[in-house]
Order: structure tokens, then C-alpha cells, then sequence
């Protein structure tokens, strides 16, 4: 490729990654928004006492006038006074009662000296409904006059007071604290969603970074890759279209004009990279041979399930806007994707830190076998991996270093790889891992706190069965280290994190003292990030400052920091790309009312749960996590329920199912971010072995460890 190519190429990924890193700033800071305004009107509130009430806002003017009614309040001083109480039988508005006679039109006329009846009140004085002005006010109207003066007086007075309080002070404050609860109630998040799809798999597809089985080794294998991305997206951007004509003809408002068109731009322009790519394809190793397998092998997976979804709207419904709609539905849940591309740009600052290398130096005085070192990272793992939202993060964030250190602990590839694949599978029913708030955001049958109270009992499980696995696996002399040696040098290994550790619950304490915020499932996404930050901040800060004492070069892992963000745009683009597919994929599944052809239940729960696991385990297969949870909610989650499952139990079988899915082939989305993190060492399959099961560990062992724990959470809870 020449290089005015590749310049234009490289300029097109950084354009991309400062949109989708810019989106990911930007969500950040809006997320933080609210608990930070609820903050800063608590300080104002203490600094200047009646600021929420009063002085957020320039305070209105009474709309009373004092001198209008202090001059009502003076004319009620010439009204005569009135008796304390009226003669008994008498007019209770003064004078004799008119109604006294037995008739009251004899004897003398009552209203005679009061001028015409029709002019004159009969019960005396003049006519109440005459203007105001000619008619003199009551003893009850001056009481109330006088009333009304006195609270008017108290309007001006309170409003007065306010504009006083209103100093330089309170009005710089006010102004940064309004900013700010503008920002709290941010109204386009489903646009920073698009915005952040489409700009992280414009850095993919420019990339070439999507996932896939295999990466193309030949010309032939380069066109298909890029001319199945092109038809996917430009079967993608075609149903954006047409979604947006059909709601330019509905008599109904738009919901959105602005998203069918972002989803259409955003597409044409992947088809265009695409189209470049094609024309300007780079040059391979001469005398790679390709196959059949290995040409269905490179297309990358979303493009298989954008086709696959396209033709079906395309030839079977012929209802072309149909992918458009689900794009719509994956966009309703904001929150939870933008979470995603958070806490993968948590995961790649966690890749260029020293922090993984630290903590397994901790393990390295104690000189345990590759076996239980192997037990310890993935179990180790686990909470990394929960906090981290979903499973691939950590490994593509973390797996290079996991690899590394079991092979310098003794391990084999096979072993190693077979452990890296691992380290993102158990933490997944851990707090506060995303997978599980979509669950309970999608059914209200299930809470957050009840599916993390099981995943603890879960968790548990599968770590025992991964030891025993391992132990039988390390059968043989193992010589451990003398605690005498080994606990001083484990200690000392413990002093260069403090400084990381030490940053970490530094900002944690800022969140929690200046915003209020506490780490769980609904928060981590904005507190993560910001965590890693300040841990990469101070590794670089002791990198420089061991290189002052050593005068040596600091082995880092760590990237330019434009380096940095075209790679982290470059993950987030192909996960959301995987996930925005994966809900187009579970609409075919839904539309085709496939799950509807086994009824309503399966007679008992013994049954259903046998036909569901299967299920389960091929959806997690195929389809990524988040976009299968959508599917299983909508399809398979009221069946369970109507065949006598308990919807918990349920879920938690789901979990465990969709991880054994995530390590099962043909796709096997654990090994690829693996073998996607280690880089060229992970390719094993080709090293000679003696057995099947030899050649095939790496696999065999993690499906094993995961389909023994879904055997027991699925039917054991059915069986006691």
C-alpha cells in the first residue's frame, strides 16, 4: 500500500478515535452530572442559607403595589364605625329590621328616603354592584385591605433580603452550578450511542480490527472479509432509509428524525472505507494458502449476522426498515452500551500500566506449579472482570500479562491459553458486572441484589471445580517455597502497588466525598475509568522515578497516548458493532416466532430446563452477551417461567450458560480476544501433540470447568 494510503488511512483512525473517545469523555462527565449538582446545592445551600429556594434563580418582583393599598387603607379611615352586633330583630346592616310589619308595604316606606328602589340596595346603602368607586367600603374590606397591606409589606421585605443576598459570589456560583444541572438533564444519549457505534467502527473497519474467526492470509480472503462488511453495511444503511421514509409517511411524529439519518450517514461511510480497502488491498506473504473453511472463517462475525438478518427482512418479510427498528431497540438502552465503551476504555488503561505484572510478582517467591498459578489468576481475575462489565474486556485488557507470567512460571501455550480464556468467565456473576443489571433493566421478575446474592454461591462453585481440575491436571512432585523465603519476598513484592492502590481509593474518596457517588452496579461505569486514570498516572509517575534512581529504561507496556485512543476505539468499535448485530440477529429469531413452536411450557421443570440449557449454550455460541440477554428475555424467559422455574434460577443458569458459549467453538469469543491479546504465540492449534485432548486443552479444559458448574446450577437446584 503506498503511503500517501496509509497516511490518508492513519488520519481517517485518529478522526474516528477523537469521536468515539470524545464521546466517552463526554459521557462521563454528563453521567457524573446530577450527583455533582446535587452536591453543589448542598454547599450553596450551606454557604448561603436559603439558596435552593431562593437564590438558584433571580427572584420575582411581588406583583402587589404598597401604595395602592395604603391608599385603600386610607380611605377606610372616614367609613363610620360599625356596632359590635346588630339590634335583635333588627337590619343586621343597621336601621329597623323592614320585614318587621306583618306587611311591609304599609305605614311609611322603609327605602323612601333612600331615592328610587331600582337605584338602591333594599336592605340600605348603596347598590353593591356599582363601580368601586361608588360604592364606600365595609368594615370587613378595610379589615382585609389592611391585611392585605401588611403581607405585601412582607413580599417587598422577603424580596428585598433575596436581591440582597444576590452578591458576586452567589451569582458566580449560581452560574457553574446551573451549568452543571443543565448538564444533568442531557436529553441525547441514544445519539451519543450512535455517534459512539459509529465512530468506534469507523477506527475498526479502518483497522481492519473486527472480530473474527481468523484474519485474512490472501488476497481472496481480504475481498470477502471486506465485501461482506460492505454489504452489511450497506444493507444497514439502506434499512435506515427506508425506517426513516416510513416515518416521514406515518401520520405520527417523528420520534427521532436525527438517528435515521446518522444511522445512514454513519453506515455510507463504513461502505466507502470498505470500498477503499478493496481497491487498495495490502500485500501478504507470498505463498499463503487459503481453504474453504478459512474463507467463511474471515468474514468477521457481525457481518455474518448483518447479512444473515438483512435477507431474511429483505426476502422472507420484504420489510426493509426491519434491521432499522432493531438498531432503534438496541439504542433504547443507552446506559448500558455506553457503559460498555467505558469500561473498555478502562480495560486499555489497565493494558498500559504496570499493575497485572505487580500483582503476579506477588504470587512469583512462592514458586507455584503452572497448575495452581494458572487457578489463582483466573479466580484472581474474577473481580477485575466484573468491573470491567463484560467478559472480553479483561482479557483483551489483561491477557498478554496472564499469558506471559504462567509461561514464565513453567506453563505450556496450551495452558496458558487455556487460563487467559478463563480469566474473563468467572467474575461475570459478580457486582457489579453489566451483564446482570440488563438482566434485571429487562425483567422485573429479578433484582439486581437477588442475582448477585446466587452469583456469590455460583462463583464459589466454579472456582472449586476449576481447582480440582487443576490439581488433577499438576498430579506430580512439587517442591513449594519455604515460607521463611517466600512470605519477606511476597511482602517486599508488595510495596511497589501501595502507590496504585494508594491512587485508587484516593479517587474513590473524591467520589464518594465530593459526589456522593459509592461503587456498584449502577455507577461503576463512571467511577471505573476515572480509578484507572489515576492508576496509570502514578505508574508512569514511579516508572520515571525508578528511571532517576536506576538510570536504567523502564520496561513499559504502555502506548502514545494517540496510540492509545485509536486502539480503544478501534475494541469498542467492533464489541458495539458484535452487539448491535446480535440484537438484529435475536429480532429474526423473535419475528420468526421460532421459540413459539414448543408452547407455552414443557410440562415440568425437570424438561424445560434440559431443552433450555441446549438452547442457551448455542445462543451464547453465536451471538454476544448483551444482544443475547434482549433475545432471552423476550423469547425464552416467559417459557422457563410458565414451565415452573424460578425466574432467578433461571438467570443464573443463563450466565453460566452463555460463558460456556463464550468458550465453545466455532466461535469461542473468550479465545479470540486471547488469542487477539497475546498476539502470535497463541496460535497452538498447529503444534504437534500425541492425543486429541493434548492438542485440544487449551479448549477441552475451560468448556469442561464451565459445562460441570452448568450441570450443577441448572439441575441442582431441581433436584433438592
Amino acid at each position: 500500500m503506498s503511503r500517501s494510503a496509509t497516511g490518508m488511512l492513519g488520519i481517517a483512525a485518529r478522526i474516528a478515535a477523537v469521536l468515539a473517545v470524545g464521546v466517552l469523555l463526554l459521557s462521563l462527565l454528563v453521567g457524573v452530572a446530577p450527583n455533582l449538582d446535587t452536591r453543589l446545592v448542598e454547599l450553596g445551600e450551606r454557604w448561603w442559607p436559603g439558596y435552593a429556594k431562593d437564590l438558584r434563580e433571580d427572584p420575582t418582583p411581588p406583583a402587589c403595589s404598597v401604595q395602592e393599598l395604603e391608599a385603600r387603607v386610607q380611605a377606610c379611615g372616614a367609613v363610620p364605625a360599625v356596632p359590635a352586633a346588630a339590634p335583635s330583630g333588627g337590619d343586621p346592616f343597621g336601621g329597623e329590621d323592614p320585614f318587621a310589619a306583618a306587611d311591609p308595604f304599609e305605614g311609611e316606606d322603609p327605602f323612601a328616603a333612600a331615592g328610587p328602589v331600582v337605584a338602591q340596595d333594599p336592605f340600605g346603602g348603596e347598590d353593591p354592584f356599582a363601580a368601586p368607586a361608588a360604592r364606600a367600603p365595609s368594615a370587613d374590606d378595610c379589615q382585609a385591605t389592611a391585611a392585605l397591606l401588611e403581607r405585601c409589606r412582607e413580599r417587598h421585605s422577603d424580596h428585598q433580603a433575596i436581591l440582597a443576598q444576590l452578591s458576586p459570589g452567589v451569582q458566580r456560583w449560581r452560574r457553574v452550578e446551573l451549568a452543571v444541572a443543565s448538564a444533568a438533564a442531557w436529553p441525547w444519549w441514544r445519539q451519543l450511542l450512535v455517534l459512539l457505534v459509529l465512530g468506534g467502527g469507523l477506527a475498526t473497519t479502518v483497522q481492519r480490527g473486527h472480530i473474527a474467526l481468523r484474519e485474512p492470509r490472501t488476497n481472496a480472503e481480504h475481498r470477502l472479509a471486506q465485501g461482506a462488511q460492505l454489504a452489511a453495511h450497506l444493507l444497514l444503511g439502506i434499512s435506515a432509509l427506508a425506517d426513516l421514509a416510513v416515518q416521514r409517511g406515518s401520520e405520527a411524529e417523528l420520534e427521532d428524525p436525527v438517528l435515521p439519518w446518522l444511522w445512514a450517514l454513519g453506515f455510507g461511510l463504513l461502505a466507502v472505507v470498505n470500498c477503499w480497502h478493496l481497491v487498495r488491498a495490502p500485500t501478504f506473504e507470498q505463498g499463503a494458502r487459503g481453504s474453504l473453511a478459512r474463507l467463511l472463517m474471515v468474514v468477521p462475525l457481525y457481518a455474518w449476522m448483518v447479512v444473515f438478518s438483512g435477507a431474511y427482512f429483505l426476502l422472507v418479510e420484504r420489510h426493509a426498515s426491519g434491521q432499522a427498528i432493531y438498531l432503534h431497540k438496541f439504542a433504547q438502552h443507552p446506559s448500558i452500551y455506553l457503559g460498555v465503551g467505558l469500561y473498555v476504555g478502562a480495560g486499555m488503561l489497565l493494558s498500559v500500566t504496570r499493575v497485572a505484572r505487580l500483582g503476579f510478582a506477588v504470587l512469583e517467591p512462592w514458586k507455584l506449579p503452572p497448575t495452581m498459578l494458572a487457578w489463582l489468576a483466573g479466580t484472581a481475575s474474577a473481580l477485575p472482570t466484573a468491573y470491567t462489565g463484560a467478559s472480553g474486556i479483561f482479557v483483551l485488557a489483561a491477557g498478554r500479562e496472564i499469558f506471559g507470567t504462567l509461561r514464565r512460571a513453567g506453563a505450556s501455550r496450551r495452558l496458558a491459553l487455556a487460563a487467559t480464556a478463563m480469566s474473563g468467565s468467572l467474575g461475570v456473576v459478580l457486582r457489579p458486572c453489566l451483564l446482570v443489571v440488563l438482566i434485571a433493566v429487562l425483567n422485573k421478575q429479578v433484582t439486581t441484589d437477588e442475582l448477585f446474592g446466587r452469583g456469590l454461591l455460583v462463583f464459589a462453585l466454579s472456582a472449586t471445580i476449576f481447582g480440582v481440575v487443576m490439581l488433577a491436571l499438576g498430579r506430580g512432585r512439587w517442591r513449594p517455597a519455604a515460607p521463611r523465603q517466600a512470605l519477606p519476598a511476597s511482602l517486599r513484592a508488595v510495596l511497589p502497588l501501595l502507590p496504585h492502590l494508594a491512587a485508587a481509593v484516593g479517587v474513590l474518596l473524591v467520589y464518594r466525598l465530593l459526589l456522593n457517588m459509592h461503587v456498584n452496579e449502577h455507577t461503576a461505569a463512571l467511577v471505573v475509568p476515572a480509578v484507572m486514570l489515576a492508576v496509570v498516572l502514578v505508574d508512569r509517575w514511579r516508572a520515571r522515578a525508578a528511571v532517576a534512581e536506576s538510570g536504567m529504561e523502564p520496561e513499559l507496556p504502555g502506548l502514545s497516548l494517540s496510540q492509545l485512543a485509536v486502539t480503544t476505539s478501534g475494541h469498542v468499535g467492533a464489541l458495539l458493532m458484535l452487539m448491535a448485530a446480535s440484537v438484529g440477529l435475536g429480532g429474526v429469531v423473535e419475528r420468526a416466532q421460532l421459540m413459539e413452536s414448543f408452547g407455552h411450557s414443557f410440562g415440568s421443570p425437570m424438561a424445560a430446563m434440559a431443552v433450555l440449557v441446549v438452547f442457551l449454550v448455542l445462543i451464547g455460541m453465536l451471538m454476544e452477551p448483551l444482544g443475547a440477554v434482549v433475545l432471552v428475555s423476550v423469547s425464552l424467559a416467559g417459557l422457563a417461567y410458565d414451565s415452573g422455574i424460578a425466574p432467578a434460577h433461571f438467570w443464573m443458569v443463563v450466565l453460566v450458560a452463555f460463558e460456556l458459549g463464550y468458550l465453545t467453538p466455532p466461535v469461542a469469543m473468550n479465545h479470540l480476544l486471547a488469542r487477539q491479546a497475546v498476539g502470535d504465540e497463541a496460535l497452538v492449534e498447529d503444534e504437534p501433540q500425541d492425543s486429541f485432548g493434548q492438542r485440544y486443552l487449551h479448549v477441552l479444559v475451560p468448556m469442561g470447568i464451565m459445562a460441570v458448574t452448568l450441570l450443577v446450577v441448572a439441575f441442582g437446584p431441581l433436584l433438592f
